[in-house]
């Protein structure tokens, strides 16, 4: 870990960087990553856009729900535009519009739909997936460190950057296994040092986590690797229902599985647990997945 950059220094960061700078008439600015290289991480995008969007809705209406397409890749170099609209003020419901630019151009549109407290019918038929604890499972920083002469030299940076929310996966990823696996993984993540007692901030932590290691799920069967230079991936669009409350700094499970890939996009699910076996999250994406066929 950088020696200069404590846990909660790292945390400190990581909200800042989400946290967006209103500018009149439902405009806001997000700031770019601290130290940047290349194109933008997908999930800081729709965490800007999330607390964008919560910026002008009732706090007492928390987002149940976000779906966000992904248009065009953004740069770590600039800052990008937050434009919102407020398309519905209902009884019980809001929902919102925003498009995020850089330099004049959209890169991202998300729509978030918000609702005020209420009881209902509840069940859930999910199980908590049984995997190890996240104390018997190596952080996922050492492993990446160990794997990062491996990686081609372009994204070796991302491998040895000090990152303020920390993974540790049950299964190989698909950047160190070369051999085909099942499409499915688990990972617990949580915020490296304590968060605020603000419930935006934890679902803003949540969807920013769940853009890391989703669209990887759908490359385990065929045994390829961004970081190896064999595959070419994107995001094309990735939705988030937020079913209960949670904290972002206590440890979550990621179970995500990928049912179909082809045509050139993967098809990935995600669900997420708190320890004590809630769900308190879904998230499904699609993302491009080309193979990269070398040269000669």
């Amino acid at each position: 870990m950088d020696a200069q950059r404590t846990p909660e220094q790292l945390v400190a960061g990581l909200v800042k960087l989400l946290e967006v700078k209103p500018q009149g008439d439902d405009l806001f600015i997000g700031r770019k990553k601290r130290g940047g290289i290349g194109r933008v991480f997908g999930g800081q995008v729709i965490a800007q856009a999330l607390l964008a969007a919560e910026a002008t809705v009732d706090p007492a209406r928390p987002a149940h729900s976000l779906h966000a397409y992904f248009l065009r890749g953004g740069s770590e170099e600039h800052e990008t535009d937050y434009a919102v609209a407020r398309d519905f003020d209902g009884g019980s419901f809001s929902n919102r519009r925003v498009v995020a630019s850089q330099q004049g151009r959209p890169i991202l549109n998300l729509t978030a739909s918000f609702q005020k407290h209420e009881e209902g019918l509840h069940h859930s038929d999910a199980p908590m997936p049984d995997v190890p604890p996240p104390e018997d499972l190596e952080p996922e920083v050492e492993v990446r460190r160990r794997f990062a002469e491996q990686a081609r030299p372009e994204a070796r940076h991302h491998f040895l950057a000090d990152r303020p929310v920390e993974m540790r996966a049950v299964e190989a990823r698909h950047w160190m296994n070369p051999q085909p696996a099942p499409p499915v993984s688990h990972s617990w993540f949580r915020a490296i040092a304590p968060l605020p007692d603000d419930r935006r901030i934890h679902r803003a932590v949540l969807a920013f986590a769940s853009d890391m290691t989703l669209l990887g799920t759908c490359a385990l069967p065929h045994g390829l690797s961004w970081a190896r230079g064999e595959v070419m991936s994107a995001s094309l669009d990735h939705a988030v229902w937020f079913h209960e409350p949670f904290r972002a700094d206590e440890w979550l499970l990621y179970a995500t599985d990928s049912p179909w890939s082809g045509g050139g996009r993967g098809f990935n699910r995600g669900r997420i647990f708190t320890r004590d076996g809630r769900l308190v999250a879904s998230v499904a994406q699609e993302g491009m997945i080309r193979r990269i066929v070398p040269k000669g």
